[in-house]
């Protein structure tokens, strides 16, 4: 557990003092909420707020996800953690892997057989009320999961998308004070906890090597970050060709 008698100095990854994410938490009046309201509010930002989409690498500071407005688990939980302890809020990282059957419809079909069979995953843990908190449901944002759920009408358990879930029409992804997940039925391998980002993504880091992180920076991401605007705006989402395919079991 996090010892709240010391401070927690920013980190590479962690850079809660950057300008942009100081000038956010004051103009939002976020430090005079109660805690409960301040990991709702940070929590509600990044899952809304920063659209569901890919950046560069996992392992780029919260600043730049903010700069960019879009992220994905690793990167989205990156801001979410430096907000969260700009705000005096003890959080942790959980490392996992996730099979790669859930970014199926969103990975090109013509690349999707080389992807690594496990993608880097990690959600944030936050002390709250005495205890450890998962938080992972802020990783889709609502307009994307409703445009899933308006196209697998009737379908609970859906591993595709970004999503891993066995209850897709009312996943558990709002703060409340518990636990959220919107990926957990996806994961493959569990790391344990670390205290910072900077300290998982120098033990772990994406199996791609040279010539598919190159392809995956320059080309793929995009692709997919296309695929996943026409998703939010009600497009693309072929259930009757894919509907087979990125529900339970494995690609």
């Amino acid at each position: 557990m996090i010892d709240r008698t010391h401070p927690l100095e920013p980190t590479p990854l962690l850079d809660f003092r950057a300008e942009a994410i100081v000038r956010l938490i004051d103009a939002r009046g976020w430090r005079q909420l109660s805690e409960h309201d301040r990991i709702g509010a940070a929590y509600d930002f990044v899952r809304n707020e920063i659209l569901f989409g890919y950046n560069r690498a996992d392992d780029i500071a919260a600043s730049e996800v903010l700069a960019d407005g879009y992220g994905q688990c690793n990167t989205k939980g990156t801001l979410l953690m430096a907000l969260l302890r700009a705000l005096d809020v003890p959080c942790r990282l959980h490392g996992f892997t996730i099979h790669k059957a859930l970014q199926r419809g969103v990975v090109p079909e013509i690349v999707y057989p080389i992807a690594p069979a496990e993608i880097l995953h990690s959600w944030v843990e936050v002390w709250a009320g005495g205890r450890w908190i998962n938080l992972e449901g802020f990783i889709l944002d609502s307009q994307f999961l409703r445009r899933l759920q308006d196209a697998f009408v009737g379908t609970e358990s859906l591993c595709g998308y970004g999503a891993g879930t066995d209850c897709l029409s009312a996943p558990p992804v709002d703060w409340t004070g518990r636990d959220t997940y919107i990926q957990k039925t996806g994961i493959a391998r569990d790391f344990g906890t670390f205290e910072t980002p900077d300290v998982f993504y120098e033990e772990h880091s994406q199996a791609f090597g040279p010539l598919r992180d190159w392809f995956y920076r320059s080309i793929v991401r995009h692709w997919m970050n296309a695929r996943v605007r026409s998703i939010r705006g009600g497009r693309g989402l072929r259930t009757r060709v894919n509907h087979s395919r990125v529900t339970r079991g494995t690609a």
